[in-house]
Parts: C-alpha cells; sequence; structure tokens
C-alpha cells in the first residue's frame, strides 16, 4: 500500500507547498538541526519562552509545546518511555514539521486552556471534547477521532449467573431510565454539560452530583466498581479501557450522539491551525493513523490475565517448550527457573512472536529501546530474549538491595520490570509520606502504586514521574506469584529449580 511506502520526508515536502514563503523559508533553516528527543516537564508555574508565538515563531525557536495531563491515554510513562494516545499523536506532528516536543503538564482542563492562552504552550492535546462553550475562548482543530459519551455502572452482583436479558433488566439500558437518579461527574467536563441537555431532551431531572475537578475520570470509574458511586459518565473509548481492567462494568448505554475530539490553539494563530488541519487530513489516509489509536483504545489486549496455564504435561513437569532456556539464564539471577515462566506466561504466554501494545516484543516482551540497550540482535530470538529479559531482571534486583526481605525485594523487582522503577520509586515515597512501610510492597507500596493513577497523588511534591498505570502493575506482581504457586503444585524441587 502507498501509505506503507511513503515516507515522512515526502510528505512533508507536500506539507511544504501549502504554507506561506515566509514559514517555508524558516522550516527549511530548521529542519535539519531539530532533534527528535522530548523535552517533558511538569507545569511549575514560571517557563521560559511563554508568549503568543505564531507559526513563524515556533519554527524559528525549533520546538512545539504541547499542553496534556496524565491519564491513561494522554500522556504516561510505561517502563521509562512516554506514550499515551495524544502523545504519539502530537510528537508524530512534531517529527513531521522537524520539530522537537516539549510537553507541559497541566493539572486539569481549565489549566490547559489558561496555560494556552496565556503563551505557556502553542497546543493543547488532552482529548478535549469540541463544544461551543469552549470555542469561545480556544480554536479547535479539525477531528482526530470521534466517541460518545457512555453511562458507566456495575453489572449486578451474580451477573455471571445470570441470562443476558436478566442482567439488562437490571441495567439503565436507556438515558430516560436515569430520572431521579444521582449522577457524578466534575463541574468543568463536556459530561457535566451533556448531562444538562440530557435533562431537557428526556424531560425529567437527574440528580447531578458535582465531585472536585482535580478527580480524574478513572477515579470515578474504580469508584463505581468499588459501589460508593451508582453512575458516571466518560467517553466511550476511555470507558472500553476501564472495562477491561473491570469486568463487573458495564459501559454499553450511549448517552449522547457522536462528539468531535480535537486539538486546540489559540484565536490568533490561523497558520498553526492550517499547518495542524493539513496534517490531520494528509495523515487520515495512512495507516499509522489508525494504528496510533487502535493501540491505545482498541488493542485486545489482557489487563486480566489468567492465573492458570496450559501445561504441556503435568506427568512430566514441563511448562513450555523453552524450560531448558529458562533453566540455564536463570543461573546468572540466581532466582527458580519456575517464577521465571510465570513471567514470562504473563508477559507473552510463551509466544517468542508476540507484540503488545507498547511495541514490546518477544518471550519477556522486551521495549525497543530496552532490546537496543542490551545489545539484542533479534529480539524474537528465544534465547536472546530470554537472556536479556533475564539481565534486565538483575538489573531491577540489584537496584533494590536496601530491601532486605527477599520476598518482598523480589516483588519490587518484578514490579519495577512491568512499570519501570522510576514508578516504583515513587510509591515509595508516598508510602514513606503516609508513614506506611516503604520497604514493604503488599498492602503498602501497592496501595500508593495504586494511587499514582489519582491527580492528588502523582502531582504531589515527592513524585517526579506521575501518571502511572497503577493497577496493571498490582495485578501483574499479584497473578506472576499466583500462577508461581500454581506451577509448583506440579513442578517437583529439583536442584536445577534455584
Amino acid at each position: 500500500m502507498n501509505s506503507d511506502k511513503e515516507s515522512y520526508t515526502e510528505r512533508r515536502c507536500q506539507f511544504i507547498g501549502t504554507i506561506s514563503i515566509v514559514v517555508l523559508i524558516t522550516c527549511l533553516l530548521f529542519i535539519t538541526s531539530c532533534s527528535e528527543t522530548t523535552d517533558s516537564e511538569r507545569n511549575t508555574g514560571g517557563m521560559q519562552d511563554e508568549k503568543l508565538r505564531n507559526m513563524e515563531q515556533i519554527l524559528e525557536a525549533g520546538k512545539l509545546r504541547v499542553l496534556t495531563t496524565y491519564s491513561s491515554t494522554n500522556y504516561f510513562l510505561y517502563r521509562g518511555q512516554a506514550m499515551g494516545y495524544e502523545y504519539d499523536m502530537a510528537n508524530k506532528l512534531a517529527r513531521f514539521l522537524g520539530l522537537q516536543l516539549k510537553v507541559i503538564v497541566a493539572k486539569n482542563t481549565d489549566e490547559l486552556i489558561e496555560l494556552l492562552l496565556s503563551g505557556k504552550g502553542d497546543m493543547i492535546a488532552a482529548g478535549l471534547t469540541a463544544t461551543n462553550d469552549r470555542r469561545q475562548r480556544i480554536v479547535f482543530t479539525d477531528y482526530l477521532y470521534l466517541t460518545k459519551q457512555v453511562l458507566v455502572q456495575r453489572k449486578p452482583e451474580n451477573w455471571r449467573r445470570m441470562q443476558r436479558h436478566q442482567i439488562d433488566h437490571k441495567l439503565v439500558k436507556d438515558p430516560i431510565e436515569l430520572i431521579g437518579d444521582t449522577v457524578y461527574v466534575k463541574k468543568g467536563t463536556s459530561y457535566y454539560q451533556r448531562l444538562i441537555n440530557l435533562q431537557n431532551e428526556i424531560g425529567g431531572n437527574i440528580h447531578i452530583q458535582l465531585v472536585d475537578e482535580e478527580v480524574p475520570t478513572e477515579k470515578l470509574i474504580e469508584m463505581v466498581v468499588e459501589g460508593q458511586i451508582p453512575f458516571t459518565i466518560a467517553d466511550q473509548n476511555i470507558a472500553n479501557v476501564s472495562a477491561s481492567y473491570f469486568p463487573d462494568l458495564d459501559v454499553n448505554t450511549a448517552i449522547s450522539f457522536s462528539q468531535r475530539i480535537s486539538w486546540a490553539i489559540r484565536k490568533n494563530s490561523p497558520k498553526l491551525l492550517d499547518t495542524i488541519n493539513y496534517w490531520i487530513t494528509k495523515m487520515k489516509k495512512y495507516n499509522e493513523y489508525y494504528a496510533v489509536y487502535d493501540k491505545y483504545f482498541k488493542s485486545p489486549r489482557s489487563f486480566s490475565k489468567r492465573v492458570s496455564s496450559d501445561f504441556y504435561s503435568k506427568n512430566t513437569g514441563k511448562i513450555s517448550p523453552y524450560d531448558d532456556l529458562i533453566k540455564m539464564h536463570a543461573k546468572a539471577i540466581g532466582w527458580d527457573w519456575v517464577l521465571i515462566s510465570s513471567i514470562i506466561y504473563q508477559e507473552s504466554q510463551f509466544n517468542p512472536t508476540a507484540e503488545s501494545w507498547a511495541s514490546a516484543n518477544g518471550l519477556m516482551q522486551l521495549m525497543p529501546a530496552t532490546a537496543q540497550e542490551l545489545n539484542v540482535e533479534d529480539v524474537l530470538d528465544p534465547n536472546q530474549n530470554i537472556q536479556a529479559g533475564i539481565r534486565y531482571l538483575k538489573r531491577m534486583w540489584n537496584q533494590w538491595d536496601e530491601i532486605e526481605d527477599s520476598i518482598q525485594r523480589l516483588k519490587f523487582t518484578i514490579a519495577s520490570y512491568n512499570c519501570g522503577s522510576q514508578h516504583v520509586a515513587d510509591a515509595m515515597k508516598l508510602a514513606k509520606k503516609y508513614n506506611m512501610e516503604s520497604h514493604t510492597w503488599d498492602e503498602n507500596v501497592e496501595v500508593q502504586l495504586l494511587n499514582l493513577t489519582y491527580s492528588n497523588y502523582y502531582r504531589d511534591d515527592v513524585v517526579s514521574y506521575g501518571y502511572v498505570r497503577g493497577r496493571e502493575t498490582v495485578n501483574y506482581v499479584r497473578e506472576i506469584f499466583e500462577r508461581y504457586r500454581l506451577y509448583r503444585q506440579f513442578i517437583p524441587h529439583t536442584a536445577e529449580s534455584r
């Protein structure tokens, strides 16, 4: 397909023909000297280059300043690498323009808009719904994707034993059924405005319970799961991601028509608007545009993997075709090879060609940067992949030598393998701050890692690396140890087991 063959350079040449001569000259002067590295910083109130820059000035500076928020879809760090739908798309735009990307993190939507209008950023990339109220202050680009707002509710307690029609009977399936019910949302969101409009449409009152604007949507969804609140509202794509974490959720009741999710700029930046819109139009013709969306919103990855495994033979004591390789390389770290087998199953289910939503590859799901750092020539080669993965585990293990209890140290190491040691260190700092055992994973540091999903924690002064998918990592550690326990029921301890 042509989309696979056309390079960024070719597309940039087409782009150049659509902008003014002034912009063209500036772009040509700086396009070869700009780095593709990303400069990310938390907003602290005082920043350099605080001016209302136009397109020519952005190109001349060689840097695109993008405002966003930490979230599971906008921007986060995963195994030490910056990720997120909005981040990936903004990075592609910056690379297309030959600019360095600078990420500036805001607390909420109101702060995003204030930072943009005050000149502390050039554009907002944070999953904003293009509403008329917001158009009074900012200009939206062409939409990146369409979504609907859905009702987030909990399935009945015994839903697994019920038939589909019985479950549906217990759920709100039509917005009109919300009359008289209470829905929890943040006032500054498009969800609040949608509920206001919905009341007029259905001719009845919905009790709208406003929550602190600092509470993220993910936290409200979790409160529904835990039964603390009955309902909240979320964009369908975000709700679907959460439902993959929490099977007790139902997110199938739409309460809006399709809505546009767009980037935003200041009203006095027409050339920047034209440039971004041109890029979006061009990108929508290529597979990579849709691949980024699928990566974050449609990936078939499972957040709650099974704790059982397909044994090759319970009688012969085999776990996978790679037992011998695992036993050989496990000696380098001194761990039970069965524990490492449990990690590998959790990572890839023993599929040597597995590729994750985050572009991690092979049996031990090595990230591209990690594989390069460890000099892995063929990441899909089982021998190289296992050897490198264990080397990386050993690095994490050595990093936690201050933890005396060996089991707890294992859990810190395995958690670091999943989400990155930076986030684990942040959770330790929070544990210490809140008088918890900072060297104990169970019910201490794991609690604070879960808290790093929420803005009032990941913006704490002791935290350095922001948002993390804490539940994914906590479940990861628990499931590995549970699987290890199950494996050990069938695999006898021998001298080579250690």
